[in-house]
């Protein structure tokens, strides 16, 4: 190879067997990077357009691989015919490097009126916006679903319309038991339309739990309020709750217990969405006083009341 030619194969980062399509790919990859429209270097880019013009002309590359240039005039007399004069390339289409050049700076783009080329500039500097491939935006549904249908999966039938598509889609949602509110679920290629040939974007459902008249939920753990009397929570008592799974547990309620004590039920909750077993059915003591007393119950408790010698406030 001549000593003033650089190794182009290397310029481009493939090697001499390389095919068509992998110089292509990797003088896209390149240029991209480099392109002084996007505030690459301009030496680097040319030396990347240099090397794209000769490696994937089959005439050129032959000429080059043979004896080192893509030049004709740099061929020994008698190895070859010439080739244009001023232009390196023998007449390519990008005309002069420092045509190309002062086509950037009097802002035609890299390739001006030269014919294009693979990138024919970038917007925003007068030059051909170059119509890359677009995916499509993702969309957003909410999917409102009951307590037990989160609790224990369910499917659901939804109907979008697509931007750009005449018809709305359905299709059939599949809840997984134990879904969460605010949990997301996620279709690949069933959003927005991509522009260029770009692939379509995705389509997120987020359920939506509707409130409970007694549950609610904390990831995959299941919270109830128990009510018990005075007596219950000063005696002590053994009550009946109703799981969420739709069984009964039998609590024990500890002598003394005190309001907003929280009791645990392992393994009663929700399923875990992720598939590690079951959540905790936790239990809220609510004490409740009787607004109103019969004769006896008021009796009762003057009695209670004249039993007690603790002193409640310190102060």
């Amino acid at each position: 190879m001549a000593a003033t030619t650089p190794d182009y194969y290397k310029t481009l980062g493939v090697p001499r067997n390389a095919d068509a399509t992998e110089i292509k790919k990797a003088y896209r990859k390149l240029a991209r990077k480099h392109h002084p429209d996007a505030g690459g270097d301009e030496a680097k880019f040319k030396e990347i357009n240099e090397a794209y013009e000769v490696l994937s002309d089959e005439k050129k590359r032959d000429l080059y691989d043979q004896y080192g240039t893509a030049n004709e005039h740099q061929i020994p007399q008698g190895w070859g015919g010439g080739a244009g004069e001023g232009n390196p390339f023998g007449g390519g289409g990008f005309g002069s490097w420092a045509e190309i050049l002062e086509s950037i700076r009097s802002g035609n783009g890299a390739f001006g009126d030269f014919g294009g080329g693979e990138f024919g500039g970038f917007g925003g500097f007068g030059g051909r916006q170059q119509q890359w491939p677009q995916r499509g935006q993702d969309m957003n549904v909410t999917l409102q679903v009951t307590f037990d249908e989160a609790f224990a999966g369910t499917e659901k039938r939804v109907s979008i319309r697509v931007p750009g598509k005449p018809d709305k889609e359905t299709m059939t949602v599949k809840v997984p038991a134990g879904a969460v509110d605010g949990g997301r679920l996620r279709f690949k290629g069933k959003g927005g339309l991509g522009a260029n040939g770009g692939e379509q974007g995705d389509l997120l459902i987020t359920t939506k739990i509707e409130p409970h008249a007694l549950y609610s939920r904390n990831g995959a753990d299941v919270a109830i309020t128990l009510p018990v009397s005075i007596a219950e929570a000063a005696l002590g008592a053994s009550v009946i709750v109703p799981a969420p799974d739709g069984t009964r547990v039998r609590v024990k309620i500890p002598a003394g217990t005190q309001k907003d004590t929280v009791l645990t039920v392992k393994g009663k909750g929700a399923p875990s969405v992720k598939g590690k077993g079951m959540g905790n059915l936790t239990i809220k003591i609510d004490v409740v006083v009787p607004k109103e007393l019969n004769e006896a119950q008021h009796k009762a408790l003057e009695d209670f009341q004249a039993a007690t010698g603790e002193e409640l406030r310190k102060w």
